[in-house]
């Protein structure tokens, strides 16, 4: 058995794998009609937004968390396909299961994305590069889908490799390049960085990898507190996390700074359903229920208020954590000062039981 000491000797063997706009090709494999055509996944409604988009969508400048009007307008011929978590939750079980026959060492992040420790693989292959050739071609093969992986010696590295070669690629950071492919890239593509962070340090004079290095421990933790250590080592190339694999967080959350302030509901609840979805897809991923949801407003002078609600049995359903939300913001309108930040939280997180929910064995 390696020890923890051996382990950090030895460069880990981290793969990112990311399906390629996952939900908007699910719909595209089940309706041959949609292939070859811009597709977005999510409702065209006033308060719609885009949960995904296809290749032939982002072509004409739409993506996710995209509202779905702006999406209309930048591609006209776009075709709105309703989401089918059911059947996207089902497609990723798959995609989990060929991930079990190499590693247990499986980390979800979504339905759609994992990180998986290779290190020590139950084929005993060395190369990791051929391990995520491998898994890709075993998805596409059971799934008629295809995947993107990343690989490298830490978790940041391997997510942003998995970037590079999309759709359908791979791409490897090796310990060698590592360090001086972060000192090229740009600041706002780093993986943890939020469009507000990278904001913030644009005002610092930090563009790019190389500027974030040139910084010291102590400048980043005055301007960007406990996440300062971790911005000071991934500039380095440097990412010690853990792929951590059946883990139940205390609670998940997503929030964002918005452009310009809010002052009505409806672009609110826009710019609510992306972080609705994206928590809810940790949530999926992870089989995990939520019993209490928070909502965050900051408002335009920085002053900030959450508002809670724990519901007595675990939400199991996205349309359920929806209502719940609503609720929420409702009475927050009008407000007295415009809104710059909006986020949702979910806390009492459980781990769902199969004999409690029969749903998801339909689902299989």
């Amino acid at each position: 058995m390696i020890t923890g000491e051996d382990n950090r000797e030895r460069p880990r063997k981290i793969v990112h794998v990311d399906m390629d706009a996952f939900y908007a090709s699910v719909e595209q494999r089940d309706n041959p009609e949609l292939r070859g055509l811009p597709v977005a996944v999510g409702s065209p409604a006033a308060r719609g937004v885009v949960a995904a988009a296809s290749y032939e969508a982002r072509r004409f400048g739409v993506h996710s968390a995209m509202p779905s009007m702006t999406a209309q307008r930048k591609c006209p011929d776009l075709i709105f396909v309703k989401p089918r978590f059911d059947v996207y939750k089902a497609v990723s079980l798959q995609i989990r299961t060929i991930f079990a026959e190499y590693t247990p060492m499986i980390e979800p992040l979504s339905l759609d994305e994992a990180y998986l420790d290779v290190t020590e693989n139950l084929k005993g292959m060395e190369i990791a590069t051929e391990i995520a050739e491998e898994i890709r071609a075993r998805i596409k093969a059971a799934t008629g889908l295809t995947a993107s992986a990343g690989i490298s010696y830490n978790k940041f590295l391997a997510k942003m490799a998995s970037d590079q070669n999309k759709p359908d690629g791979q791409f490897v950071i090796t310990p060698k390049n590592g360090p001086a492919f972060v000192e090229r890239l740009p600041i706002k593509k780093f993986h943890g960085v939020g469009p507000a962070t990278a904001e913030k340090m644009h005002r610092l004079g930090i563009e790019t990898g190389a500027d974030l290095k040139e910084k010291t421990l102590d400048f980043l933790v005055e301007h960007f507190g406990k996440s300062g250590p971790y911005f000071y080592g991934i500039a380095r190339g440097i990412d010690d996390r853990q792929v951590k694999p059946d883990r139940v967080r205390k609670s998940v959350g997503a929030e964002d700074t918005f452009a310009e302030d809010i002052h009505s509901y409806e672009p609110a609840r826009e710019g609510l359903q992306s972080l609705i979805e994206k928590v809810w897809g940790y949530c999926e991923a992870n089989e995990i229920g939520a019993k209490t949801v928070t909502l965050k407003v900051k408002y335009a002078d920085f002053t900030q208020i959450t508002r809670s609600k724990t519901v007595p049995t675990t939400l199991t359903a996205i349309a359920d954590l929806e209502e719940v939300v609503d609720l929420l913001l409702v009475p927050l309108f009008p407000p007295r000062k415009g809104i710059r930040l909006l986020g949702v939280s979910l806390s009492s997180l459980e781990r769902r039981r199969s004999e409690t929910t029969p749903q998801l064995r339909l689902a299989l």
